[in-house]
Parts: C-alpha cells; sequence; structure tokens
C-alpha cells in the first residue's frame, strides 16, 4: 500500500459475517480485534477477508493492552498459501467508537503496512445504514507545534463480487418476509432514509456546538466540508423550485385522489354483489323451505285418507 491516503474503502459482506460471528462466538460484552486482508486499486481498497485477533484490555486504564501479533504472523501466514493477492491492510474493532489506546495498536499493524485502515464494525447498530466506519492515521501539527498521529474518516461502502452477490441474495431470500408489500417496504425505507438523515444532521449540530464552546479543536477540512454542504442546499425561494414543488405535490395529490376515489366504487360494488348474492341465498331458501312443507302436507293428507278407509271396512 502506498503512503497517499485512500479516498474509499469497500468492505465485502464475508468480512463482515465474519466479525459478526467473532464477537458472537466469544460471548462478551468487550469489543474485539481482528486483521483486514484485501488490496488496493487507485486509492480504492478493497477489504475481501478478514480473521481474528486474540486482544485484551484494561477497561479501567485504556493503556493497558495486549495483542498477539505472533498469532497474527502465523495465521497470516497461512492465508497467504491460500490466496496470494489478499495481504494485510489494516484491521478492525467492534468498537463500536474509537478508543484511547486505537491508534497504538495502529501502529503494530504498520509493521505489516505502511499506512494500515481502521475499520469500526457496529455488531449491534441502533440505526439503521452502513455499519462500517473507516479511519486512516495521519500526521498532524497541533497548536503546540508538536506532530502526532490523528484519525481521519474515509467513506466506506459495501461492495460485493458476483459470487458474493449471488450467496447475499439467497441469505436474504430466507430472511426478507414474504407477507410484507412492495409498498410497505418503499414507505419502509423512507422512514429510515429520514431518520438516518436527522441522525447525521444532529451529529453536525453537535459538532459545531463542540466548536463553539470551545470543547474539542477545529478542524478546517470538516469545517469546510460543512460549508459545502450549506452552499449546495436549494435556494427554496426561488419561484420556479416554488411552481415545480407546487406541481408535484398537485400530481401527488391528483393521484391519491383518484385512487380513493376507484377504491370507493370498489367497495361499493362488493356491496351490491354482497345484497344480490344475500337475496339470491334467500329466495333458495324459502324454495326449499316451501317445497318442504307441501310434502308434509301431501303426506299428512295421505295419512287422514288411509285413516278413514281403515274406518270405513271395520
Amino acid at each position: 500500500m502506498t503512503n497517499r491516503t485512500p479516498n474509499l474503502v469497500v468492505v465485502h459482506p464475508i468480512v463482515l459475517l465474519s466479525v459478526v460471528d467473532h464477537f458472537n462466538r466469544l460471548q462478551t460484552d468487550k469489543r474485539v480485534v481482528g486483521t483486514l486482508l484485501g488490496y488496493v486499486d487507485a486509492g480504492r481498497i478493497e477489504i475481501t477477508n478478514s480473521f481474528a485477533v486474540p486482544f485484551e484490555e484494561d477497561m479501567d486504564d485504556p493503556k493497558i493492552w495486549f495483542l498477539d501479533h505472533n498469532y497474527h504472523e502465523r495465521l497470516w501466514a497461512m492465508f497467504k498459501k491460500v490466496n496470494a493477492n489478499e495481504r494485510p491492510i489494516g484491521w478492525y474493532s467492534t468498537g463500536p467508537k474509537i478508543r484511547e489506546s486505537d491508534l497504538e495498536i495502529n501502529e503494530v499493524f504498520r509493521k505489516y503496512t505502511p499506512n494500515p485502515i481502521f475499520v469500526i464494525v457496529d455488531v449491534q447498530p441502533e440505526q439503521v445504514g452502513i455499519p462500517t466506519k473507516a479511519y486512516v492515521s495521519v500526521k498532524e501539527v497541533t497548536e503546540e507545534g508538536r506532530t502526532e498521529y490523528r484519525f481521519q474518516h474515509i467513506p466506506s461502502i459495501i461492495g460485493a463480487l458476483e459470487a458474493e452477490e449471488v450467496g447475499v441474495e439467497h441469505l436474504l431470500r430466507d430472511v426478507k418476509d414474504t407477507n410484507i408489500s412492495t409498498l410497505s417496504n418503499q414507505v419502509s425505507d423512507k422512514i429510515h432514509g429520514l431518520r438516518n438523515l436527522k441522525n447525521r444532521l444532529q451529529e453536525i449540530v453537535d459538532y459545531i456546538d463542540n466548536l463553539v464552546y470551545e470543547r474539542m479543536p477545529i478542524n478546517n477540512h470538516i469545517v469546510y466540508m460543512i460549508q459545502d454542504i450549506f452552499n449546495l442546499l436549494p435556494n427554496l425561494n426561488d419561484p420556479e423550485l416554488i411552481r415545480a414543488f407546487i406541481f408535484k405535490t398537485n400530481d401527488m395529490m391528483l393521484n391519491v385522489y383518484v385512487a380513493s376515489l376507484f377504491r370507493s366504487i370498489t367497495a361499493l360494488h362488493d356491496l351490491i354483489n354482497n345484497k344480490l348474492e344475500f337475496s339470491q341465498q334467500e329466495a333458495r331458501m324459502d324454495d326449499t323451505t316451501g317445497t318442504q312443507e307441501n310434502k308434509e302436507d301431501a303426506k299428512k293428507e295421505e295419512n287422514k285418507v288411509e285413516k278413514e278407509k281403515e274406518t270405513g271396512n271395520g
């Protein structure tokens, strides 16, 4: 891996499954740590595999931790025999947040790759979205003039090869509830997306509050990105934009109104059909009852005639 900062990290599904399995097998509330394997392609990091590494840390003292790098080296030697294209490119943690000892752990992995990637995988997510956050350590000059490493966030996505996509589709086929309609899924996705957007906006607000009250140092790169976000916001006072929103809203309301009319007409049609069917069933029941009564009257008449004959013969 070159020293150039990567611009995108692609995490493959098998890595997520491996990390979740590692966490569940240990049955612990502490975080777990492991090695990430993959390759680099024009600044794009593909994380295609991973394996667990024994790790312990003191929850009270973040400076006390142990990572079995000998185990890492032995296991990596075995992985290299299976696939020589995959090599160590960083490490993962189940976090769910960055801890004080992570920079020191990152320096251990720097022995195996020049610029290790640190990925936090949230195995118990409370929000819908991508459960990974990727970081890379970069040198920064502090206000005191000292040079030290700090983590810089890198965009991450979930990507898969063709074979992995087939496997994921089979897994989702068993997980997906067929009783839920497509419309319900679309509405649910919209709600989750808006909720995720709200959480991201809240993170921006919290960060700006921390800067205003001087609870954390200013990072000009982050401030510039926030400024770009505000610059990209549309001008809601533009007459053409307002007119477009009105047309879009009217079109949607027209569709809803027409759908309501169709629904009412269909309900009335079903009601009339039910009334007709009920009337026909009542008519059949009346015919059946009348026929039965006529048969009983005829039988009584026959019995009466027979009795009269018997009396006359006697």
